[in-house]
């Protein structure tokens, strides 16, 4: 049995890992993918923290931006403990070898950690490496892990978590590559699984693999979500791809502009306010640019070099010569796993919860750019530690394997079952489905439409299943119980945004276009707990 199970290797789970390691615990990883495949990879523009390197800065202010970015839906302890551990946190990544981006302003040629501006930020505080953040971040933390011997199962998929008496004993596993259905036993578990952005598949900066995984399993075992109707569009995806283009390309200087060439909205204002603008001038038929070609090619291969390339193998434009078609799509979960102080999840003991998957009220109904890459390291941490401290006094008694049982009973039924409907058709109509009617303008009659379709593709999926009957590297196979995913936590962000009759950070509902002081909560589903 070990003493604490991460399952996620992104930057949450990796970091988890390291501090549960540095603790003394026995640590193993587990991913449905590689950890360098993780959505962690994707982020580009920054990492917050007041280190007042380049201009004026203090905590003080950090806090303040992300509580007025959350609009009063954030706890301030948890906004204050992430902020004041921002510097220390990247002292942290700095001392392992993160290669952040350096002012030139040091006799020895070594320079401090250079920052630029985000949307919602009195300050540049943004902490990077180019436009490569996330990918540097989690680089370095997977060679730290391999460092310290810490162990990883690749290509092991959540099915479910074991939770007798409320307490998590470990959870059930699809080995990808066999087919083969494992138990996991551990006195302490780390969910780290990440958002569920990819149910606008189609319309999401997010991998088609952010499916909330983790969420769902922890709604099947009892445990509580919330704010599940709080998604942030982002401002600037790549038209046709959906690919993003970082917000350090308006931190830089970069302009949105209409057909007109006309400038219509602060670039750098929250990234809610900036997607609506955007919006709106879609729907008066305007199509919507990114301009940076002021900023020269020198300046935008020095710190932009991977938008540069992705903007030309992408929409086949040359941004130091072109404007960039951009619109505004699903790119992070606010909602998610209900967690306390400690990340513990409400309604599970011992089992945690880091990163995207998890409510740890720090976001709020906005997120601020900047302060996710912060979340899933500082936090991340936090949930190591406190996950190794559970499994200090936990018992170490096995659990029997009713989970598994019930799991390769259900596997073999997915086998056996006709698909006389294809389900990849249904992932396409939800993604559709929610951009439209539970996007980034609301209206209650298009949300009741949406559940109402939701329950009949609910309906629908005993007609739905697998095509490819192998047992071994089915991928066919993993991407139907993703959908299963999407579809199960879909009711819930609906319910949710039908129950917000208000306008509050990133939800925005015709006919409730302004803040209610009396939805000024949480709204946390929680289902009745299955024996198991």
């Amino acid at each position: 049995m070990v003493d604490v199970l991460v399952i996620g290797s992104g930057g949450a789970g990796l970091s988890a890992a390291l501090a549960a390691k540095e603790a003394g615990a026995s640590v193993l990883v587990i991913g449905k993918m590689y950890p360098t495949n993780s959505q962690t990879s994707m982020a580009q523009g920054g990492m917050n923290a007041a280190l007042g390197n380049v201009n004026e800065d203090h905590v003080s202010l950090h806090i303040q931006d992300t509580v007025k970015s959350a609009h009063g839906l954030c706890d301030e302890d948890m906004v204050r403990q992430m902020c004041a551990d921002a510097p220390q946190t990247v002292e942290w990544l700095e001392r392992i070898g993160v290669p952040f981006s350096r002012l030139d302003n040091d006799k020895k040629g070594i320079g401090t950690v250079a920052q630029r501006q985000m949307g919602g930020a009195s300050a540049k505080r943004a902490c990077y490496a180019q436009d490569y953040t996330g990918l540097k971040i989690l680089h370095t933390l997977y060679d730290t892990c391999l460092k310290e011997g810490i162990a990883f199962l690749d290509e092991h998929y959540l099915l479910n978590l074991i939770v007798p008496d409320d307490t998590i004993k470990g959870a059930t596993f699809l080995d990808i590559r066999s087919g083969e259905i494992k138990q996991i036993d551990a006195k302490s578990v780390v969910i780290a699984t990440g958002g569920y952005g990819s149910i606008y598949h189609g319309f999401t900066t997010n991998m088609y693999g952010a499916t909330g995984d983790g969420v769902a399993a922890v709604l099947r075992a009892g445990g509580a979500v919330s704010d599940m109707e709080f998604i942030q569009f982002h401002p600037t995806a790549l038209k046709h791809s959906c690919i993003l283009i970082s917000e350090s390309a308006r931190g830089e200087g970069g302009y949105l502009v209409n057909e007109a060439g006309e400038r219509f909205v602060d670039e750098l204002k929250p990234r809610d306010e900036v997607a609506r603008a955007i919006f709106s001038q879609m729907k008066e038929g305007q199509r919507v640019f990114l301009d940076v070609r002021h900023l020269g090619e020198e300046k935008l291969m020095e710190l932009l070099p991977q938008e540069m390339a992705l903007c030309k193998m992408h929409e086949h434009v040359d941004p130091a010569s072109d404007l960039i078609p951009i619109k505004p799509v699903a790119h992070y979960s606010m909602g998610g796993i209900d967690v306390d102080y400690a990340l513990e999840v409400n309604g599970i003991k011992g089992c945690f919860a880091a990163g995207e998957c998890s409510n740890a009220k720090v976001h709020g109904a906005n997120r601020l750019g900047g302060n996710s890459l912060l979340e899933i390291t500082t936090f991340g941490r936090f949930a190591g530690e406190n996950a190794f401290k559970h499994a200090v006094y936990a018992s170490s008694k096995p659990v029997d394997g009713t989970q598994r049982l019930k799991d390769e009973a259900e596997i073999k039924t997915l086998f056996a079952q006709e698909d006389s409907e294809s389900f990849y058709t249904y992932r396409e109509i939800l993604g559709e489905l929610f951009y439209e009617k539970v996007g980034i303008v609301r209206e209650n009659g298009q949300l009741n439409e949406a559940l109402e379709e939701v329950i009949a593709m609910q309906v629908a999926q005993k007609k739905m299943g697998i095509s490819d009957k192998s047992r071994t590297n089915n991928q066919n196979l993993v991407e139907f119980l993703e959908f299963r995913n999407t579809l199960l936590l879909a009711p819930a962000i609906i319910s949710a945004a039908i129950a917000r009759d208000e306008s509050r950070g990133a939800h925005f509902k015709v006919g409730f276009e302004t803040e209610n002081e009396a939805f000024r909560k949480h709204i946390v589903l929680q289902w009745k707990r299955e024996t198991q």
